[in-house]
């Protein structure tokens, strides 16, 4: 039987040789980890929050040179991974990485957060629809499993499309455009500026000499 969890500090203000602030970041750490599987019933979050910081607790003494979070962490998988070995008749060892993964998707997949909540980390015997959900959901949660896949189609942007492409041309031409956009504008400021005038005068010297 495990020890009860330490909520008080000792007199030297530690628990299992952290500070108090360790093991609220490491709750917060495990309760984040439950919260993204999913797991909504306060009560049951409760329970296994502190079942794992119980495992933990028994752990700090004797590896002073970790920090709270980081075993928290470690019993927080390990209670995970070998309850889905459990489920699933499948050894973790050897494959921890890999049961923990798939076993976390096979928990979505069979709708756990919605049907089987309750039974979460629960010990067997477990419901026989429970069980075959999830193996059938761990076997399709294999290594070839892809969550979604979409065939990017290409936006009409109309006369948008135009323009922008209008920026993928070689320097050189767009050099010459822009010269081009340049002499345009310079011509229209003399024309509007006294330069009509100027062009009018020319062209009617200009008539005068053929008469």
């Amino acid at each position: 039987m495990e020890p009860t969890l330490k909520i008080l500090p000792d007199i030297s203000g530690e628990i299992a040789g952290r500070s108090l602030d360790e093991w609220n970041a490491a709750y917060v750490k495990v309760e984040n980890y439950f919260h993204a599987l999913r797991i909504r019933n306060k009560p049951l979050l409760g329970q296994l929050v502190l079942r794992v910081l119980e495992r933990a607790q028994r752990r700090a003494p004797k590896e002073p040179s970790r920090s709270a979070t980081e075993i928290a962490a470690e019993e927080m998988d390990r209670i995970v991974t070998d309850w889905f070995g459990d489920v699933l008749q499948t050894s973790p060892i050897g494959s921890e990485q890999t049961l923990s993964t798939r076993g976390r998707l096979a928990l979505l997949l069979a709708d756990m957060p919605g049907k089987w909540q309750d039974q979460f980390l629960r010990p067997g015997p477990w419901p026989q629809e429970f069980v075959e959900s999830m193996r059938d959901s761990f076997f399709r949660a294999g290594p070839d499993f892809q969550l979604s896949k979409m065939t990017p189609r290409q936006l009409d942007l109309g006369a948008i499309s135009t323009l922008t492409k209008f920026g993928s041309l070689p320097y050189v031409r767009m050099a010459l455009a822009w010269g081009f956009f340049a002499l345009l504008l310079v011509a229209i400021f003399w024309l509007t500026h006294g330069g009509f005038e100027v062009v009018k005068n020319q062209f009617q010297l200009l008539l005068e000499w053929f008469k």
